[in-house]
């Protein structure tokens, strides 16, 4: 892992737009960099939607961290994909939500990135005044490098439940692998543990902007994977799902006065899903 985020920080490109780094730069957050932030312009200059299907995003992840720790009783979170969102204010991070909802002493969580700007900026501005927080570099599509790392098998305690949240989905284009991931996260956790998913989609696109988005996605994200609600409820398949099920993230167990993309819940262009794993 040390080498990959040496690599990786080595190969650092300002120039090219990262999706984890747009939707920071969406919802307002500093882990982006110009060409991330020129690229929300773009994406609004097409459809005005980006920015609130960021914040939809981030409440719907603050929501089911939430109801995790404090309905369920998880206090083991390994968190994928995240951003670590620099986009929420400090004492609202998704830590913070865990560690209040909970009422464990032993409350641990561990974020997971491949973006090394997201990686180092989390690890000194969280590990240094915390003890129940770790951000490790790893990336979903070396899913068994990733779960050999030694924070993430020393750091949570395998032999209790746990849940899992899996956010970068967007760099799962190979349907195979996909349903590969979600398998060896399934058997890899405890039995009683929790997996949330997150997915972009196009099934709320109106057709006449479609063309415009898809053009533009395949000269600036061309590997972003796009699912229909179908093809993520099969990744899903075997899985008990947490009421209200598969539905758009502002669907999802909704609550407060802010609820972005309330009103038309399919502009967040995102589904989401929280499992019990048997």
């Amino acid at each position: 892992m040390h080498q990959r985020a040496v690599r990786n920080l080595a190969r650092l490109d300002t120039t090219q737009a990262r999706i984890t780094r747009i939707f920071d730069a969406a919802a307002g957050g500093k882990n982006n960099f110009l060409v991330d932030k020129d690229m929300v312009r773009h994406f609004d200059q097409v459809t005005p939607a980006l920015t609130t299907a960021a914040r939809a995003v981030l409440q719907f992840l603050s929501r089911a961290v939430h109801h995790l720790a404090a309905v369920e009783g998880v206090d083991q979170f390994l968190i994928v994909g995240s951003g670590v969102p620099s986009g929420l204010s400090a004492g609202h991070r998704l830590h913070d939500i865990a560690r209040r909802a909970s009422t464990s002493p032993d409350l641990r969580v561990v974020y997971v990135e491949n973006n090394p700007m997201v990686v180092t900026m989390a690890q000194a501005t969280i590990e240094p005044f915390t003890d129940s927080v770790r951000v490790v570099d790893g990336d979903l599509r070396e899913i068994d490098e990733m779960l050999r790392d030694r924070v993430i098998q020393t750091f949570l305690d395998w032999d209790r439940p746990l849940a899992v949240l899996v956010l970068s989905t967007h760099c799962l284009d190979d349907d195979e692998y996909a349903h590969y991931l979600v398998k060896r996260l399934r058997h890899a956790a405890p039995n009683g543990s929790f997996l949330g998913l997150l997915h972009t989609t196009f099934d709320g696109v109106p057709p006449e902007l479609l063309p415009a988005i898809r053009d533009m996605l395949a000269m600036t994200l061309p590997r972003l994977a796009i699912r229909s609600r179908e093809e993520v409820r099969s990744l899903l398949d075997g899985l008990d799902l947490v009421e209200p099920g598969l539905v758009w993230v502002p669907q999802w167990r909704p609550g407060g006065h802010d609820l972005a993309c309330g009103d038309a819940p399919h502009s967040s262009g995102n589904y989401c899903a929280v499992a019990r794993i048997p």
